[in-house]
């Protein structure tokens, strides 16, 4: 049920037109409740271990599941998209590798992050006594979960977020706040019987229709995982990829209506669209952190970029013989 009055109507009217303002293409409200039905998938997921190493997944599912739990008396859950597509491709040349569209330019983490603790200061200034907390892939909260209570978009068959307008080349954010909004509705799944990103993927690691399993996932094998060598099992290809994956947006349908992004931060660094597979291979540790500067990519660390990259050598060789 919807807060009424002209003061919260009036709050909710500023803020959407101040997010979309400083740059967000999607702001959408939801109350601050437990998320029941995505705490029960989250334990599945779990139990079935398909968070692989990262064991922080499986800790504070309180606070995951229930903002109330991160911030006491919150209220409302703001929570806004930032689209980042721009109209360079994947060539896909030999002895190139491929880095996820997402880490082109530079890390989403700075850029959504300040623009949302502008968002932060404007309810500030416009409510004194509201308190918040604001995310950006960076605390106990489940940033697709709310983008979907707030009707942002829907959650596809391969885990991300799909929006009507701009397909899921979109980073997420939200705002927790002790004040109240006008909620918005959650919107219908618009997947329906399509199953092109399962099939597409390259190592099988969508195992339902909205379960990613991250141990066959090659975002998690390329960014996350710690091990010498990539515990790549029977049939799981690398197809080039040595950060990150985009082969399950590549052939959403949704995706065709992708516009360029107004960010000029997220314009692709040129070195960083085809770089030459031989270079990766061996590439320095300074050089690594200077090519790699406020970009996403250092999340990998430069032992693991080599890896990564070596793992994708043999793997063509491979395919060659």
């Amino acid at each position: 049920m919807n807060p009424g009055g002209e003061d919260v109507q009036r709050r909710t009217r500023e803020i959407r037109s101040a997010a979309l303002a400083l740059g967000f293409s999607h702001v959408g409200f939801a109350a601050a409740q437990e998320l029941r039905d995505e705490r029960v998938h989250l334990d599945q997921w779990l139990a079935q271990g398909h968070h692989a190493a990262m064991l922080w997944m499986g800790s504070d599912v309180a606070k995951r599941t229930d903002p109330r739990a991160v911030l006491p008396g919150a209220r409302s859950v703001i929570s806004v998209a930032m689209n980042y597509y721009t109209s360079e491709a994947h060539r896909g040349e030999p002895g190139t590798a491929k880095i996820s569209r997402y880490a082109w330019g530079d890390d989403y983490h700075d850029i959504v992050g300040e623009r949302l603790e502008q968002l932060e200061k404007l309810l500030h200034d416009m409510l004194p006594e509201v308190r918040t907390r604001r995310y950006c892939d960076t605390g106990p909260v489940m940033d697709k979960a709310w983008a979907v209570r707030a009707g942002i978009g829907w959650l596809g068959k391969n885990g991300n977020v799909i929006t009507r307008d701009l397909g899921s080349w979109v980073f997420l954010g939200e705002i927790l706040a002790t004040c109240d909004f006008v909620y918005d509705q959650p919107m219908a799944d618009f997947c329906g019987t399509c199953t092109l990103c399962i099939e597409a993927c390259p190592t099988q690691a969508i195992v339902a229709p909205t379960v990613v399993d991250s141990r066959r996932c090659l975002s998690w094998l390329t960014i996350e995982c710690r091990d010498e060598e990539l515990p790549l099992r029977e049939g799981m290809r690398m197809d080039g990829w040595v950060f990150g994956c985009d082969v399950c947006q590549d052939v959403c349908p949704w995706n065709s209506f992708a516009r360029e992004s107004a960010e000029p931060g997220f314009q692709p660094r040129s070195a960083n669209i085809s770089p030459p597979l031989a270079e990766l291979a061996v590439i320095g540790d300074e050089e690594f952190r200077e090519r790699f500067r406020r970009s996403p990519v250092k999340r990998c660390k430069p032992w693991g970029m080599r890896r990564n990259a070596r793992t994708v050598s043999a793997e063509n060789e491979s395919n060659v013989d």
